[in-house]
């Protein structure tokens, strides 16, 4: 059995390798004899194949991990050797060969025709980087999993200032169930273990959604989804910023002397943000953002039930602007 994990979310194919390794110790060997994992760009090519072609001791079966072999450097013949034996049946069919890839492409030919025949075998898995409305999904799942509690402000906080990075995520996510001891985790709680990160596009992007500017919106959109933002993501970023704003604004109005310090600490915001967002808080009035948020929300829903393009709908909020 051949079995192919590979992409750009190394946390999450590492996990489900550790996974797949774990299982088959409690199912077929308990004592770890027969599970060997070679790093192929330091093992030599000799040992890698020895261990290939070991037999199981005192077990029916062996696993074998054989990583980063597509793009290791100096693995020509090795990776043309294994590739032979894959297509003459040439590998213990009863042994399970697990080839790990991170991200990279092969160099050489063998590597590239390797490759094209792993991605054809039947437990061939991606992990892509996951992004937007799915990230939001798996923080969540992650935490409950975990038997912790999250509000969806501080996933929403998650995403913006930490993104796909699912290596720190795990850390943090560890941190905050400690942290809070089964209670909920709250966007304050966030805001003590991450720098909040303030995109000035965003800012930009609304301030010509407030004002009507629909050429410039669709614009900044558009540049957007060319940098490689999920248009999910892009319409959580616009609907958060918008819902601080009026949370921000709304306190202006009752307590204009307030400091943004103190408003911060109000609104469970990192002060930076509410620095940040004070120059445009006061150039639109609360009405104004209102009317915008409940577009947002209305499109919100059509986000979560709706199977069409997302970016589409993304196009009819901005068209409205100007209705």
């Amino acid at each position: 059995m051949n079995i192919f994990l590979y992409g750009a979310d190394t946390f999450r194919s590492r996990r489900q390798l550790r996974k797949m390794i774990e299982k088959f110790k409690m199912d077929r060997d308990p004592q770890g004899l027969n599970v060997v994992s070679l790093d192929c760009t330091k093992d030599e090519d000799g040992k890698i194949m020895e261990q290939v072609l070991a037999t199981p001791f005192l077990a029916e079966k062996r696993m074998v991990v054989l990583e980063k072999l597509l793009t290791a450097t100096g693995k020509g013949d090795l990776q043309a050797e294994i590739l032979k034996r894959i297509e003459e049946k040439g590998l213990d069919e009863n042994n399970v060969y697990v080839f790990w890839q991170d991200v990279g492409k092969p160099k050489t030919k063998a590597g590239k025709e390797l490759l094209s025949r792993l991605l054809k075998e039947k437990y061939a898995q991606e992990f892509e980087e996951i992004k937007g409305i799915k990230l939001s999904a798996w923080i969540s799942a992650e935490v409950n999993d975990r038997g912790g509690k999250i509000s969806k402000h501080a996933v929403d906080s998650l995403v913006q200032n930490v993104g796909g990075d699912m290596w720190l995520l795990n850390s943090l996510l560890d941190q905050l169930i400690a942290y809070k001891n089964k209670d909920e985790i709250m966007i304050e709680d966030v805001n003590l273990f991450v720098e909040e990160k303030v995109d000035d596009n965003i800012f930009n992007l609304v301030d010509y959604a407030v004002s009507g500017q629909t050429k410039q919106v669709y614009k900044m959109i558009r540049e957007q989804y060319r940098i490689g933002k999920d248009p999910h993501y892009v319409f959580a970023m616009i609907l958060r910023q918008f819902r601080i704003l009026i949370e921000i604004r709304d306190l202006y109005e009752r307590e204009d002397n307030m400091s943004s310090d103190v408003m911060a600490k109000k609104l469970g915001l990192h002060p930076f943000v509410v620095k940040k967002s004070l120059p445009f808080v006061k150039k639109y009035n609360l009405d104004s953002l209102k009317k915008i948020y409940s577009k947002l929300l209305d499109l919100d829903i059509k986000f979560k039930t709706s199977s069409g393009d997302p970016s589409l709908l993304v196009d009819v909020f901005v068209g409205s602007l100007n209705i």
